[in-house]
């Protein structure tokens, strides 16, 4: 996203469009009135990356367009970006442009932050880092307390506090704590992503029983949700996530969540009984588990054919998706047996062409 792209004003066309263009794609589907999530207009984006350019003595952040990627887009501001991300993008320059070695061959920083205060900021090297960077990057993370740093060059990380920060979110009145780490997924939009966990609550309030979750991430729907059931199985690929969900779940004080490090593709060829069940999923209690729920949040790819027959299987889905395209497909897929009761539209990515959805599925009555 260019900032010349961003119109603050233009907040709420863009967003009228996004919708009329969902509607024209899902006009197929029996779907009921979408429930639509507004994002702020700016400082919403908690995460950002930019290139840096050298000029001579200059040096500034910089973004390209896919059609011209040789020519920088100087980035003084980004006001799609947190509060702080714009604090901070100024005054790292200004700290480390009298500094060779942390100046020279410096091509990209990172920036991650919560919405209590703390920032994480990545400094990625066209060069090998060493002792000498590591002693002025001390120097330079005692001007920013509330900051950490990590340096990156080529099979080499020097961490200098520690790789992530810790988000507290606030759902429906309660706060839930989140370690999120360098360089893994986190939602980007905490307010919106607040609104994702109230709606996910919401639509499954009247569930009970066991839920089945995959693609769990650092168990950002997990632990909200695992108060609405009696046992959670959660899956996820990334071994950084699952670390993360496991530490999450237990600074929040669940007690009746699972975290299994396993990809979605397996464990739907597990439980269609293609193979004999993972000891680590009969570990985590999958035999005994009974779930009336199913949550999945797929990557942009969707759901393949294995996993949508596993979750017709259940009575109720709650589907998350980044992807209108491929959760249409889904749907299609899904509709033999299931009908959607709840439609919801969350604008994770204002300014840009995509679309986050939600869609809560039950089965149909039986004829």
């Amino acid at each position: 996203m260019r900032p010349d792209q961003i119109q603050i004003d233009q907040y709420q066309p863009q967003l009228a469009e996004k919708i009329s263009r969902l509607d024209e794609l899902m006009a197929s589907l029996d779907l009921p009135d979408a429930e639509i999530f507004e994002s702020k207009a700016s400082h919403y984006r908690m995460r950002a990356e930019f290139r840096i350019w050298h000029d001579g003595d200059d040096m500034y952040y910089a973004m390209f367009d896919s059609n011209d990627p040789r020519t920088p887009i100087r980035v003084d501001q980004f006001p799609v970006a947190s509060l702080m991300i714009n604090e901070l993008m100024p005054a790292l320059l200004d700290a480390i442009k009298t500094v060779p070695v942390l100046r020279h061959k410096l091509f990209q920083v990172d920036f991650l932050t919560t919405q209590t205060g703390e920032a994480l900021i990545s400094m990625l090297y066209h060069k090998p880092i060493d002792e000498d960077w590591l002693a002025q990057a001390k120097l330079l993370n005692d001007m920013f307390p509330h900051c950490h740093f990590v340096g990156r060059s080529r099979k080499k990380k020097m961490i200098l506090t520690r790789d992530f920060v810790m988000e507290t979110l606030t759902v429906e009145g309660k706060k839930y704590h989140y370690q999120q780490v360098e360089n893994s997924f986190t939602q980007p939009n905490a307010g919106i992503n607040e609104s994702m966990l109230s709606w996910a609550l919401d639509v499954t309030r009247g569930e009970s029983g066991d839920l089945l979750e995959m693609y769990c991430g650092n168990g950002n729907f997990s632990i909200p949700l695992a108060r609405q059931f009696d046992q959670v199985v959660a899956t996820e690929i990334s071994k950084v996530s699952v670390n993360s969900a496991q530490l999450n779940i237990a600074i929040n004080g669940m007690t009746n969540v699972q975290v299994v490090k396993m990809a979605s593709e397996d464990v739907s060829a597990a439980l269609n009984g293609q193979t004999e069940l993972p000891k680590q999923l009969i570990q985590a209690g999958m035999e005994s588990l009974k779930p009336n729920v199913v949550l999945v949040d797929p990557p942009r790819a969707g759901l393949d054919a294995d996993t949508v027959e596993l979750i017709r299987k259940v009575d109720s889905i709650l589907y998350i998706s980044c992807n209108p395209e491929t959760l249409k497909s889904n749907l299609e897929a899904l509709s033999s047996t299931h009908q959607v009761e709840r439609y919801a539209v969350f604008d994770q990515f204002p300014y840009t062409h995509h679309i986050e959805t939600g869609v809560y599925l039950v089965r149909k009555p039986s004829e």
